[in-house]
């Protein structure tokens, strides 16, 4: 079962992409995005992290220290990291403890079949270890800001139409009157 707003954040202790123990309890006193995904150097996975890559100074700025954590090992996540050259720590959850311990660990379904695989959940927990939201619906592409709008969703994406020729003559007259203001 997952967790829920202002239950406590389960304590663990697990390994990060060097092999280095990490415990929650460690960071008590800072707030913390915990964000569990299915793998690494999937699409989606892919996408969420260097969201969260792209916004780490800003993530940084709001206090929050950042960890991911999939079921994969030290050295996929090594691997991952730098290929992607991802800012935070990657935590290995082999043995799917932490997973079950925030009811990460799920039954899916794809084409009919199931199985068991890794609910993308973040937990973002406070300075007191408290979970102060869940973000169970993530938008990979868009993550940090749903981490840092609170819980406001996202934006829709803006659907443009394409400019026809005397729009786009129009634009640019007033792109190049603009410029010679300045």
């Amino acid at each position: 079962m997952a967790l829920t707003v202002g239950s406590k954040a389960p304590d663990f202790k697990t390994k990060d992409q060097d092999g280095n123990e990490v415990s929650l309890s460690s960071f008590k006193g800072k707030k913390v995005v915990l964000y569990f995904y299915p793998k690494d150097m999937t699409p989606g996975c892919t996408a969420e992290s260097c969201n969260l890559r792209d916004n780490y100074k800003a993530l940084q700025k709001a206090g929050y220290e950042v960890f991911g954590i999939s079921s994969d090992n030290e050295k996929s996540h090594k691997k991952f990291i730098e290929k992607e050259k991802l800012p935070f720590s990657l935590l290995a959850d082999e043995d799917k403890s932490v997973h079950a311990k925030f009811g990460t660990w799920v039954e899916k379904s794809m084409y009919g079949r199931k199985y068991m695989g890794t609910a993308r959940v973040t937990y973002i927990i406070d300075e007191k270890g408290i979970i102060s939201e869940v973000i169970d619906k993530v938008d990979t592409k868009n993550h940090a800001s749903q981490i840092l709008g609170g819980s406001q969703p996202a934006p829709p994406p803006v659907k443009t139409k394409k400019l026809t020729k005397p729009v786009k003559k129009a634009v640019k007259k007033v792109v190049k009157a603009a410029i010679k203001k300045k």
